[in-house]
């Protein structure tokens, strides 16, 4: 049975959308209240989703960063790679919950469980790390980013700082949980800032 949704381009608006409506979800639930910086596996936990640091083994195509198994509801980050410990670990649980919500068919995984598992086999989907994202590696990670660094977040935290200052990014970096090249690269996003070419300089466009 077809789990994963065939490729479609997904607007940036829309997968903006996505994530608000999750955070809003979480912060009308007592039990989880939304607070920062965002816990990942609480996230995923609150959509139905186990989260697990394995040991994840090469394939033919290199090192496997993170996987996520449909059918288990299950996303596994590999333990062997040091570097997703911190904030790059957060980004990695929440590029793996954005191919659960924006490329995985629910239904479909609703209605193999009701049948005899054994008896249909579905790959699990592999993230690698890979500089270059495309498809729905880039939507999965643009989802990541607006999870763990929502707008009116960023709004708040930005009133009282100087963002062409280092030091109020890096001090935004931590208390979102992230690494300030992900912030960086949101507010350039968002079109708030820009940085000079081959210089460390920031011109705020907010």
């Amino acid at each position: 049975m077809q789990i994963f949704k065939p490729f479609r381009f997904i607007p940036k608006k829309r997968i903006e959308t996505e994530t608000i409506k999750i955070l809003q979800e979480i912060e009308k639930t007592p039990t989880y209240k939304l607070k920062f910086p965002l816990d990942a596996s609480r996230v995923a936990e609150f959509l139905g989703l186990d989260v697990v640091w394995d040991s994840i083994p090469n394939d033919e195509k290199g090192v496997i960063a993170a996987r996520i198994l449909p059918l288990e509801k299950l996303i596994e980050i590999n333990e062997l790679i040091p570097e997703l410990r911190g904030g790059f670990g957060e980004s990695t649980i929440a590029h793996e919950i954005g191919h659960w919500v924006l490329h995985i068919d629910k239904n479909r995984v609703e209605n193999c469980l009701k049948q005899d598992t054994k008896m249909i086999k579905v790959e699990p989907l592999l993230c690698r790390n890979e500089v270059n994202l495309s498809g729905i590696e880039w939507q999965a990670q643009y989802f990541a980013s607006c999870l763990l660094m929502p707008r009116f977040k960023l709004q708040e935290m930005g009133q009282n700082r100087d963002l062409k200052q280092w030091r109020e990014l890096y001090g935004m970096a931590e208390e979102l949980g992230v690494t300030i090249s992900n912030l960086v690269h949101r507010l350039k996003d968002l079109g708030w800032i820009e940085l000079k070419e081959n210089s460390r300089q920031i011109e705020v466009r907010k």
